[in-house]
């Protein structure tokens, strides 16, 4: 028995394989997906050739002392922000030494904690590359919160394609 959808298996299969062609160790810093993008991504045969770790940093204190998340940043910005997704991908690339590409991501899956401004599934992706630029996506995904979380691993599989390839945009 699979746990995953297909769509994402394939994708998470062409992540490895581009990462692996590429040889680019990768780790997870997951928030509102619970581990998700690291259980898809080692679903797959042979994903330890490519996956170093993930980190599960659901509360704020969590990304604080695994991933150095700056409490200011926490307190401004909030969590669920754009900030708050690059600190934690670029906060795994100073832990993580040996690592070469970083995902962070955080979001509100619901079916609480959305707002006005700040929806139930509102999500921010960052990617880090070691030695480049960090990618960024915002996105808002309609559904509920098991919808929300697919659609999010989905969105990251494909931002750390791109982070790969070294796109500038993803």
């Amino acid at each position: 028995m699979m746990l995953f959808p297909d769509v994402l298996r394939t994708q998470a299969a062409f992540v490895l394989d581009t990462c692996r062609k590429a040889g680019v160790r990768v780790a997870t810093a997951e928030s509102c997906t619970g581990g998700l993008i690291g259980a898809v991504l080692t679903e797959i045969p042979g994903a330890s050739a490519v996956i170093d770790r993930g980190f599960i940093t659901y509360s704020n204190d969590a990304k604080i002392a695994l991933l150095d998340v700056p409490v200011d940043l926490l307190d401004t910005c909030g969590a669920v922000s754009e900030p708050v997704a690059r600190a934690m991908a670029e906060g795994v690339l100073v832990r993580c030494p040996a690592v070469h590409l970083a995902i962070g991501v955080t979001g509100i899956a619901g079916p609480d904690g959305g707002s006005p401004t700040r929806p139930v599934g509102l999500v921010h992706i960052a990617v880090a590359r070691r030695g480049g630029s960090t990618l960024h996506q915002k996105a808002v995904f309609p559904g509920e919160r098991t919808a929300v979380r697919l659609a999010t691993v989905a969105a990251a599989l494909a931002l750390l394609a791109a982070g790969v390839r070294g796109d500038a945009e993803g």
